[in-house]
């Protein structure tokens, strides 16, 4: 039990620090934090379900490929509600959807 609460706070730390170092030089992804955050959980659920490194290990990896997906679909959602509160805004100041084909008639002469 000793060695699994060492091993999972050396494995947190390790996470946290990289993460740091990540952000000081750019932003992280959703799909980044996703990633950490799964991955994180994962080890610490999987160390004590699985008795060992091994489970901490594979909770982590399985972990941090939800966290991985998750955090993509997130992205997804928000590109999505910007994309629409800017066609919205669009539309209700020009009166129509940007590159969208306005008809007009022919003029008769």
């Amino acid at each position: 039990m000793k060695k699994l609460i060492l091993y999972t706070g050396i494995i947190a730390s390790f996470i946290l620090t990289s993460a740091n170092f990540a952000q000081a030089q750019h932003k992280i992804s959703s799909q980044g934090k996703g990633a950490i955050i799964g991955g994180a959980g994962g080890a610490v659920v999987g160390g004590i379900i699985g008795h060992g490194v091994g489970g901490a290990l594979i909770g982590g990896a399985v972990g941090a490929g939800g966290g991985y997906i998750i955090g993509n679909e997130h992205r997804k959602a928000v590109e999505k509600r910007r994309r629409a509160a800017y066609r919205s805004a669009y539309y209700r100041r020009h009166g129509h959807y940007p590159n969208a084909y306005v008809y007009r008639a022919p003029s008769r002469r």
